[in-house]
């Protein structure tokens, strides 16, 4: 008798834990590993985050179980942030919803919207957790392609009727992981457009919403004229703010897809705990000056990376925003091949593209989630491998 459901034992197999364990197995034997594999900010939270976590864990109320959609205080915050930073009005107890990290959000609202059998139409390449969570909801993923020469914009000609037909839901990711594209609000103005004829569930998923570069803005899903009546937007404060350990995000939009969620996930969970839902409330209430000072840093991290690799023959896409880099894989190596040729000869973790997707062969994703320095020492290791794209 086997203890595992089938749903578990036929999820696919995720790389990067075996990325992971080569990694350790490198390092016990004294190998340096460089890590770019985890899209984990290395800098610090801010200070004024971390203090009003520690002045509302000092208050015994705070110590009680949340409402199960969370705090009042926070959901305010994210309507204000939504009115302040896209024009948006959200009603905070019927349009926001407190997440325990987005991550848990999305795969909890395919739970919620989707019967076994439904089919969801998903980014490739992009985050595995929409493909796995719709497998373990019984659903089947349709694949939306996207690739380099249409800037990893969405074409929905590239759907069969039939695949549109059977979906219920729909997920967008901008700024992408892994590509790091963006769009311009006109994407989003096609693709509600694009739900409202076909009856579908929208979904943008933008954790990264603030962190861009120069003067792009990356533009909200709900701008878009009757998103409401389609489409919920999926917000994380892990990237924005460097709290990716505090599992703290919301979800906002449609009333009724909302509510579903809501309901599903009280019979789950019980909220987030209230001194992270306060503090994450006075980040999204404050100036954003700390994001501005982060993105600051990661734009660095990022042209010098990004000039470097293109030295050396790697050619990558330059970004306007997320915390990553997207480069083709030299000539004659798949994208696993050249990920594990990097880790063995080299002692880097880079992410392969296939690890988000058929859509990613052929490249390799590089988290700017160390310092400079660091990303020196990285650019002297791929010189010594002789490296070439054509």
């Amino acid at each position: 008798m086997t203890f595992v459901s089938d749903k578990v034992k036929n999820l696919p197999p995720y790389l990067f834990s075996e990325f992971q364990r080569k990694k350790k197995e490198l390092e016990s034997k004294g190998v340096d590993v460089i890590d770019l594999g985890i899209g984990a900010p290395d800098l610090p939270t801010p200070d004024f985050i971390y203090e009003k976590l520690v002045e509302e864990a000092k208050n015994p109320d705070n110590h009680r179980y949340s409402s199960y959609s969370g705090c009042v205080e926070f959901k305010e915050a994210v309507a204000a942030f939504y009115k302040k930073n896209y024009g948006v009005d959200l009603d905070p107890e019927q349009e926001v919803l407190t997440l325990i990290g987005s991550k848990e959000g999305i795969a909890n609202l395919i739970q919620a919207v989707i019967n076994p059998g439904d089919a969801v139409i998903v980014p490739d390449p992009g985050y595995p957790v929409y493909r796995n969570s719709v497998h373990l909801a019984g659903g089947e993923s349709v694949p939306l392609p996207l690739d380099t020469e249409n800037g990893y914009v969405p074409l929905y000609d590239n759907l069969s009727k039939e695949d549109i037909k059977r979906s219920k839901l729909m997920f967008l990711n901008y700024p992408s992981n892994p590509t790091a594209a963006t769009v311009e609000l006109s994407t989003f103005l096609e693709t509600v457009a694009f739900a409202e004829e076909n009856n579908l569930v929208l979904a943008n998923d933008a954790a990264y919403d603030l962190v861009t570069f120069d003067d792009y803005k990356s533009p909200s899903v709900l701008q878009a004229p009757g998103a409401k009546d389609y489409a919920v937007e999926f917000g994380s404060l892990s990237k924005t703010f460097n709290m990716t350990g505090w599992r703290i995000g919301y979800v906002v939009g449609n009333k009724e897809i909302i509510q579903a969620l809501a309901t599903l996930k009280s019979n789950i969970d019980t909220s987030q705990f209230l001194p992270i839902q306060k503090a994450a409330a006075a980040a999204l209430n404050s100036d954003l000056s700390s994001v501005t000072a982060n993105n600051k840093v990661y734009q660095e991290r990022m042209e010098k990376l990004y000039n470097k690799l293109n030295e050396i023959g790697i050619v990558a896409e330059k970004p306007k925003g997320t915390i990553f880099l997207w480069a083709k894989v030299p000539e004659g190596f798949s994208s696993v091949s050249f990920a594990n040729k990097l880790l063995e000869e080299a002692g880097i973790i880079v992410s392969p593209g296939t690890a988000f997707g058929p859509g990613g062969e052929g490249f390799f994703r590089i988290a700017l989630s160390v310092t400079t320095g660091i990303l020196d020492e990285v650019i002297n290791r791929l010189k010594q491998l002789n490296l070439s794209v054509v």
